[in-house]
């Protein structure tokens, strides 16, 4: 039994509170179907959010099951299963593929044929068998609102939570969808409440529950509906409530609720659950290491069916060195030597010495501009990887997070496949500038330093991609790092001496640039670069830790913005 008692949710400040609930009470048995109606802004997604743990703004009141009241202690994540009025899912998979990754997500199957033959059992269930192999993003609206109801039984819940997933459906479509609830309810044991517009299949409900402005107005069987309103028809029912305040409606329902109460329970009887035992239940969910495989395979799947992608990445790591080398195409020119004896007279010694200061001016800015190029370029790769990587689907991650997927698992799936990514861009790059240009110093080293730039910028912009609200912010925010990169890394124009020792730790080009920059040591090079450098350059093993500090940063705040709960 779920049971509501004086619930109330109130949102926005102290100086302007909003309540969008106020003083329900309900209670809902197992096997049974349950409709929330009401005019828009009633309260009925705030309701269904309340219940499902993830309501934003304060909860007052209690919200029982099995002894334990929710707004203190939450469902285990098999117990419930939420959809949302919106689709989610990844366009790029197919309906088995959906089907399957989600079991895989949120169960431990008996055997490895477990998670295909729930698969096939919910295909089956639900009539899509022949659409198992169609693509997400060619399937129709009803199609898609069958399949995330299907991703949502993988981990038979007992509990199911619909917002409006009948919402601009046609006819044939939303009467599908209404039937196969009602079939979770009656053959699966499960409690279904579902959110709805529609007035046309109240019939098939064990209960109508109506909102009006917060309060609860009606709660008892569809056939009584019109006559406790007093209307011909459910469809005259929004007009009617506006006749009275939300208060007064509040208050007549609470001179009738136990009466109705009682036609409820007599109704429903005692019905029997299928649903697994609560030990079992917590015994399902699979680890965090197979949660990690299962969203590395989802991922690098994704990435492989999306060509703009794939081709958006090739085009960096294989067109953005060619712009590198276009100022060394043939190579860098010779260190040239003061030729010039003691016997000289002064006016050749002087004209010989400009020449070489002249030389040796260009020859230094020119390999210094060439790896602070280099380093730039990372960092606008690193923050193409991951600027919108966790913001674009955050509503998927937030509703598989419900379900039990652990935050440190999602976290470290981007990180391992980004760091393929990562290290065919950087080895890439090193290895054609240094190829094309004959760039002096140590390759590997080199190659080193350039991973490690792009892995910082890469992380750090992951973790801005797990604090935004959209892709869009996510995005902008990255560019702008990007943007400031070049300024702050001192390469190009020494910061002030008060803020150098400040900023240029936590710059990620200032640390790559000074980096790389040492490797050229032991090459004659290395003297004449620091004759046009203006600023200091730290060891190459302070800037290794830098830059590994900078990733462990990025990391460890990308997974508290996952392991933050987000609402909208």
């Amino acid at each position: 039994m779920l049971t509501l008692a004086e619930v109330s949710v109130q949102s926005g400040s102290v100086e302007d509170p909003r309540l969008l609930l106020s003083g329900v009470s309900v209670s809902y048995p197992l096997a049974h179907f349950g409709a929330i109606i009401g005019p828009s802004g009633c309260g009925k997604t705030s309701l269904l959010q309340l219940i499902a743990g993830i309501a934003a703004g304060k909860e007052l009141g209690e919200v029982q099951w099995r002894g334990r009241n929710l707004l203190r202690e939450d469902f285990h994540s098999s117990e419930i299963a939420y959809v949302p009025q919106f689709n989610i899912g990844h366009l790029e998979l197919t309906t088995r593929e959906s089907i399957q990754f989600s079991a895989a997500l949120r169960t431990r199957p008996p055997s490895g044929e477990g998670h295909r033959q729930l698969t096939t059992a919910l295909l089956e269930q639900l009539g899509m068998q022949a659409f198992a192999d169609q693509l997400v993003s060619t399937l129709s609206g009803g199609q898609r609102r069958r399949l995330a109801l299907g991703m949502e039984l993988t981990n038979r819940p007992e509990i199911l939570l619909c917002d409006e997933v009948t919402s601009g459906l046609d006819p044939q479509s939303e009467d599908d969808i209404v039937r196969l609830l009602r079939s979770q309810s009656q053959e699966a044991g499960r409690l279904v409440l579902s959110v709805t517009h529609s007035l046309d299949h109240l019939e098939f409900y064990d209960s109508v529950l109506v909102l009006f402005r917060g309060v609860v107005a009606y709660h008892g069987p569809a056939e009584y509906l019109a006559s406790y309103f007093g209307v011909d028809s459910p469809e005259q029912l929004y007009r009617r409530l506006e006749h009275r305040t939300a208060a007064e409606w509040a208050d007549r329902w609470a001179e009738q609720r136990e009466e109705y109460a009682a036609i409820l329970r007599e109704k429903s009887g005692d019905k029997h659950s299928g649903a697994l035992p609560a030990a079992e239940r917590k015994s399902a969910l699979p680890g965090a290491a197979n949660q990690f495989r299962t969203l590395f395979v989802r991922r690098a799947l994704i990435f492989a069916r999306c060509r703009s992608q794939i081709l958006l990445h090739l085009g960096f790591i294989f067109g953005l060195p060619l712009l590198v080398t276009l100022f060394a195409w043939h190579g860098l020119p010779a260190v040239e030597n003061l030729s010039v004896g003691l016997t000289a007279n002064g006016l050749v010694q002087f004209v010989e010495a400009r020449q070489f200061l002249v030389h040796s001016s260009k020859l230094g800015s020119l390999i210094s501009g060439i790896i602070l190029f280099q380093v730039i370029l990372m960092t606008l790769m690193g923050a193409n990887n991951s600027g919108r990587e966790i913001a674009v689907e955050r509503s998927i991650f937030e509703k598989e997070k419900l379900a039990g997927l652990s935050p440190a698992a999602y976290t470290a799936s981007k990180a391992a496949f980004l760091f393929l990514l990562v290290c065919a861009q950087a080895t890439w790059m090193g290895f054609f500038v240094h190829t094309v240009c004959g760039f002096p110093g140590d390759l590997p080293a080199q190659i080193g330093f350039l991973l490690l730039v792009n892995g910082a910028v890469t992380s750090i912009c992951l973790a801005i991609s797990s604090l935004m609200r959209t892709a869009e912010q996510a995005s902008l925010v990255s560019i702008y790092l990007v943007g400031f990169q070049l300024p702050l890394s001192g390469a190009v124009l020494a910061l002030p001496d008060s803020l150098g020792p400040i900023i240029r730790p936590l710059v990620s080009t200032y640390c790559g640039w000074a980096g790389i920059l040492q490797t050229l040591r032991a090459e004659r090079f290395y003297d004449i670069v620091q004759s046009v450098v203006q600023s200091p350059l730290a060891p190459p093993v302070v800037c290794v830790w830098l830059l590994t500090l900078h990733i462990v940063a990025g990391l460890i705040v990308a997974w508290l913005g996952c392991e933050r709960r987000r609402v909208g």
